[in-house]
């Protein structure tokens, strides 16, 4: 059946899609009689256009000559658009990875290497925007709730020049509606659903605009979420290999039905303050919680959406923001100030209980774990060898913009601000062996074997400007530039403890023996820096001082610190820096006022950084140059929009993250890459039928080999991946479609609609190895149908998610990222069935 419908609906949805990045969607300009027009006006004009500020103006979509896509409130409404994963399947040029909700990472035209999202690793290449403020965090992207959004606008491609360091590959920019002077209005929506092999869901939704005179008005949303679970954890036993003769363990006091479930609930607040008659200032508020439990994941081994985990599995990820914009005019020039504090704890619970079994294996020869890393507790006795992950995450962010705008009506236009961000995250993991001994324990952490708690600051400082002229009324012409310096650091603690019962290096016992359990004498407390000079590994060897640690006032309470610069009787975080420029040059020709062609020359980059691991050097800032020709037409009367883009990007030498010996994070600049592609939409309205479509195909590849040594000729260095692998995680090709047919049945106003989506295979990693070890990420196609009709001022559908049932994949990975068993596959949300209604008022 999956086959048929491969054959069928792919070539189907193809011949819709390219007949279809840059195009708006019509079903955002039929905005329903109920909307007052303040709200209409927000996410169209009169004509049906969506109103845009991607290049920092407000432009009609056909006249801005990049790649973009924008998703108006009134689609985002028709779709259920709810999460980052229901507003990206309806942009191709996007794929993601994700092991549960609120961890994920964003990829845009196929600029992936895999592994990115780790908070010791790179920064993102695509940047997420919340209206006019960056809230890409170094650990991944925030899934806000989609609700009272005005539009949401994908930019593909390098946006170096006005969004900077993270919008290496692209920009998703996330516009809220905003308050309204025109009058006090409202509406409340709820939703049931039923999962197929899974439980029950429920959403409830609120906004109210409250006017306040003609200059002050509040907009409020409010929003609660329940996503049932539909992953089973099942009962399930493992055998370990220490002395004694073995241990046995089970899960019983784990076992559960929809094991995976998440609440989301928050809301905004946004004040309008027209301060007179040129200038505005809007303070925003924005909290959200997110609440998981469970895997999202399951094992393929174990069954069908089924795992079997031995210990609390959870996740809870709190974010707070406040913002403030400000408009106004200097004389004919338009003035903006952005500004925001973002503030996101997070708060993990992960069952680690793969590794031990990897590595009790690995080590049977010894008497498996308990032999060799002395997993004993503080009477001498073997103990169970699986581990739990208690991971703590906090993150700030500051940013802070002012930039300045010509008139638009004039030939000669100019862009032109200044930026400057400050993000920081306070690393916490615990790694944990209950009843563990002291002895082989982290310093001052009884029962944690491997204890990492390190502060990284990533800074950004930019000015940046762009400009635009017009050669004559059909051609323009526009030059860019973006001068930035970056200034990264990382201080910290991570390893193991000091002492084993026995050093296995050399015999001495552990009471004189700065070494750790896992009989390394080169992580851990062994390399902390002393008082004295050098670490505590070379005061044992040299017999010095070895009772006199070096620590950081910026990391919290760690046993020492081997992790920074010691000077004198502190460590300074290390640092990594560097500056540089990047373009972007355009030209657009308009031979009519239905057809703009354009072709672009950009570049953009992302920051270098630091590893952790003191063997390992820094690795430097890559980029990407990106050239294109695009289109963008529309038939007279706006009943038909075609739009589209050809590109070619090359990546040099672009940042690699893996983990490496003993699951350490090691970020290295690998090879180049040339991505090419092709990528179009396209929208019909024919009276009550609308119809879109949206496809791209990528051709993502490496022009060189990678190694697991920045220099491949380098002496017993391996290669990983050959020069011509497909970089992973993005399909060759991605396509979705839209129907929906609106007819007035006697004061109902009915309809019906359809989506439909697929996504060809892509493999996992981008290392042969390990893309083996992990399987491919399968093709699938997906389809979503409801009904439903509006009566007055109130809304009413019946739904039906993922039709078929497919057991589309997200992601694939592994617990313990060193071994090559038991890999995990993240599906979509099986068949979801439910009602949906709301009211206006």
């Amino acid at each position: 059946m999956a086959s048929f419908r491969r054959r069928v609906l792919v070539p189907l949805l193809a011949s819709a899609a390219f007949a279809a990045p840059a195009g708006a969607q019509t079903g955002s300009a039929q905005a329903s009689a109920a909307d007052t027009p303040s709200q209409q006006a927000t996410a169209t004009t009169a004509d049906g256009d969506i109103i845009v500020t991607a290049q920092k103006r407000d432009e009609s979509i056909q006249n801005v000559p990049i790649s973009i896509q924008a998703i108006g409130t009134r689609r985002l409404d028709q779709l259920n658009v709810s999460n980052f994963n229901d507003y990206t399947q309806l942009l191709p040029s996007v794929a993601f990875q994700s092991s549960q909700p609120g961890v994920t990472t964003v990829y845009m035209r196929g600029v992936a290497s895999g592994g990115d999202g780790n908070h010791s690793g790179s920064l993102p290449s695509v940047g997420v925007y919340l209206d006019e403020q960056p809230v890409t965090t170094i650990g991944g992207t925030l899934d806000i709730h989609i609700y009272d959004i005005a539009r949401i606008e994908s930019l593909a491609g390098p946006q170096g020049t006005l969004y900077g360091a993270s919008s290496e590959a692209g920009t998703i920019r996330i516009i809220t509606n905003k308050p309204d002077t025109a009058g006090l209005y409202g509406r409340v929506d709820g939703e049931v659903n039923m999962l197929r092999s899974g439980g029950i869901g429920y959403t409830s939704e609120g906004m109210l605009n409250i006017p306040f005179g003609e200059r002050v008005a509040l907009r409020m949303v409010g929003f609660y979420q329940k996503d049932a679970g539909f992953i089973d954890n099942v009962p399930g036993t493992r055998r370990f290999l220490p002395e004694a003769g073995g241990i046995s363990v089970d899960n019983a006091a784990y076992v559960k039905k929809d094991y995976n479930d998440t609440e989301t609930y928050g809301g905004r607040a946004a004040l309008k303050i027209d301060l007179d008659d040129n200038w505005t200032a809007t303070p925003t508020l924005l909290y959200q919680e997110q609440n998981s439990h469970g895997s999202y994941g399951y094992d393929p081994k174990v069954g069908d959406l089924e795992v079997q985990r031995f210990y609390p599995e959870y996740r809870r990820d709190r974010f707070a923001q406040a913002a403030l914009t400000i408009e106004g005019q200097l004389g004919n020039w338009d003035v903006t100030y952005a500004g925001a504090l973002l503030d996101r704890r997070a708060v993990q619970s992960s069952d680690y209980t793969d590794y031990a079994e990897a590595y009790d294996s690995l080590y049977s020869a010894v008497g498996g774990l308990a032999g060799y890393f002395y997993y004993q507790d503080n009477d001498g006795n073997t103990i169970d060898p699986r581990q739990r992950v208690i991971g703590r995450d906090h993150f700030k962010k500051l940013s802070q913009e002012v930039r300045v705008a010509s008139p638009v009506d004039q030939p000669f236009r100019l862009v032109a601000g200044a930026f400057y961000q400050r993000q920081s995250n306070l690393i916490f993991q615990d790694y944990q062996i209950p009843n563990l001994g002291s002895q082989v324990s982290a310093n001052g952490y009884p029962g944690t074997l491997w204890l990492t708690r390190q502060h990284r600051v990533d800074k950004d400082y930019a000015v940046f400007g762009e400009a635009s002229y017009d050669l004559t009324p059909k051609l323009t012409l526009t030059a860019g530039g973006r001068v930035f310096i970056y200034d990264n650091s990382l201080v910290g603690f991570f390893g193991f403890g000091r002492n084993p019962g026995v050093d296995p290096a050399d015999g001495r016992p552990y009471t004189a023996s700065p070494f750790n359990a896992a009989g390394s004498s080169r992580t851990g407390v062994a390399s902390c820096y002393m008082a004295g000079g050098g670490t505590l590994r070379d005061a044992y060897l040299n017999g010095g001082d070895t009772g006199n640690f070096l620590t950081s006032p910026d990391v919290g309470a760690i046993p020492c610190v081997n992790l920074g610069v010691p000077d004198g009787n502190r460590v300074l975080p290390k640092h990594a820096d560097g500056q540089g420029v990047t373009y972007r040059f355009n030209a657009t020709w308009k031979p009519t006022d239905a057809v703009l062609l354009y072709a672009t020359a950009s570049r953009g980059f992302r920051p270098g950084g630091i590893n952790r691991r003191g063997d390992v050097a820094d690795y430097a800032a890559d980029f990407l140059t990106n050239y294109e020709l695009g289109w963008k037409t529309t038939l007279p009367g706006g009943a038909v929009r075609f739009n589209g883009a050809v590109y070619q990007q090359n990546w040099d030498q672009f940042q690699f993250s893996f983990l490496g010996a003993n699951s350490f994070t090691v970020i290295q600049n690998g090879p180049d890459a040339r991505i090419r592609g092709v990528e179009m939409d396209t929208s019909v309205t024919l009276g009550g039928l609308s119809l879109t479509a949206a496809g791209a195909y990528t051709d993502a590849r490496t022009r060189t080999e990678l190694c697991d040594s920045v220099d491949c000729t380098a002496e017993g260095a391996k290669v990983l991946a050959p020069a011509g692998t497909r970089l992973p995680i993005t399909p060759r090709f991605k396509i979705s479609g839209t129907a929906r047919y609106a007819v007035p049945i006697g004061t109902v106003r009915a309809y019906v609609q359809g989506l439909i989506a697929h996504q060809s295979s892509a493999s996992s990693d981008l290392r042969i190895d390990k893309a083996t070890a992990l399987g491919r990420l399968e093709p699938y196609t997906s389809a979503s149908l409801s009904v439903g009709g509006e009566v007055a001022n109130y809304t009413f559908e019946l739904f039906v998610r993922n039709l078929w049932d497919e057991r589309g994949q997200i992601s694939r990975f592994q617990q313990c990222g060193a071994c090559d068993q038991r890999p995990y596959v993240v599906p979509i949300a099986p068949r979801t069935i439910g009602i949906r209604a709301g009211a206006k008022f």
